[in-house]
């Protein structure tokens, strides 16, 4: 079967300290380095918007495997300071994005996010369902960005059927 799109291949973050990012999206099990370099070509600031070049470094994180699920990782030119939202803190805001990861240890992702900088970090709790409960937490990156953890085996996203049976075929 043809489909007219792949999975979602990347979350772009535009971060503020590349190393102090790459360093929290690593201790959440993106360790390996898809690509890093500097854009420096005039359609890199063309494409996300720019009328003036601004070469920009980037880091794209992913986890061992197939080459979907990254983080993109853009720390913009120095003095690119009219475009800097100020970092999200608390719960969760209409329009707001939240990237969702699959851990085996909660607790022990939690420490060492908190080490890295998580910028608002709950204690994980009970998420129920009708046909499931997990743990799960929200929190904030060293940005403020809004992340999902779900205590669940990583495996779990190579499942091909959905969670439910909602065709009714068993």
């Amino acid at each position: 079967m043809s489909h007219p799109s792949s999975a979602l291949i990347r979350g772009t973050i535009f971060v503020r300290d590349l190393e102090r990012a790459s360093a929290f999206y690593r201790a959440i099990g993106l360790t390996e380095v898809y690509y890093e370099g500097e854009l420096d070509h005039p359609s890199a600031s063309a494409i996300i918007g720019f009328t003036d070049h601004r070469p920009f470094h980037v880091r794209i994180l992913k986890r061992p495997g197939p080459n979907y699920g990254m983080v993109g990782l853009f720390q913009l030119a120095d003095g690119t300071t009219e475009e800097v939202v100020p970092p999200a803190s608390g719960p969760a805001r209409i329009g707001e994005v939240a990237l969702v990861f699959y851990v085996r240890d909660i607790h022990a992702t939690m420490a060492e996010l908190r080490r890295l900088g998580a910028t608002w970090a709950p204690e994980p709790q009970i998420f129920a369902m009708e046909h499931r409960a997990q743990l799960e937490v929200t929190l904030r990156d060293c940005d403020g960005i809004f992340i999902n953890l779900v205590e669940n085996d990583p495996e779990e996203q190579e499942r091909t059927r959905p969670e439910l049976d909602y065709a009714g075929e068993g």
